[in-house]
């Protein structure tokens, strides 16, 4: 049995199976292949876990989450998470927002990778519905060179209009093996968020 999560070119399908099947579609084509996904384990010092497509709250998911996956302990991951429906599902024009990616993960010790984008929690803007924050992982053919990765100007700005797809290309990443996502809203505290954000400039990219 599936339960879907519609918006305007990107949506997930998930059925209740052992191994999870998501369909996601690009900022710029159709990426449309199903994928059979593990679901990896996302928990945060608040307490809140993500299940497939549960709604949590933007305070709960403010910190750095702990992710975990089934793991190669001699592979080599890569994590990336996304929001695509920025700056809402209905208009998303600035599809991806980069929320966070980290590369040459040794099995799943997200904390010995090397980070990229450091991770900004949820900050949906008000009166844009629900977002998805979708979480993927990949297993690497070998070690990225991070210093190819060319770096962004530190602003909010620079996270905007992510393409999850390019970067799987570029550096032969294949399809992810492991994810989740989660839904969030605005609330009030979006706003207090966003001001710590910029006064601790979390929006940069390594």
């Amino acid at each position: 049995m599936f339960r879907k999560y519609e918006g305007s070119m990107n949506f997930f399908l998930v059925d209740a199976s052992i191994h999870r099947r998501c369909v996601l579609m690009s900022n710029v084509q159709m990426f449309a292949e199903e994928l059979k996904l593990v679901e990896s384990k996302v928990s945060y010092p608040s307490g809140a876990k993500v299940e497939l497509g549960k709604e949590i709250t933007p305070i709960e998911v403010k910190d750095e989450p702990t992710v975990t996956w089934e793991a190669d302990n001699d592979a080599l991951y890569t994590l990336i998470m996304v929001d695509p429906d920025a700056p809402s599902r209905a208009e998303p024009t600035f599809r991806e927002i980069l929320h966070w990616l980290v590369v040459n993960i040794p099995g799943n010790k997200v904390t010995q990778g090397e980070t990229i984008a450091a991770y900004i929690g949820s900050t949906p803007p008000q009166g844009t519905g629900l977002h998805r924050y979708i979480f993927l992982v990949f297993k690497q053919a070998g070690k990225i060179d991070a210093t190819n990765i060319t770096p962004k100007i530190t602003i909010r700005e620079s996270r905007r209009n992510a393409n999850t797809r390019q970067f799987m290309a570029k550096y032969n990443l294949g399809e992810p093996i492991a994810g989740n996502f989660y839904q969030a809203q605005y609330d009030d505290y979006v706003d207090i968020l966003r001001a710590r954000q910029i006064k601790h400039n979390f929006f940069s990219v390594k």
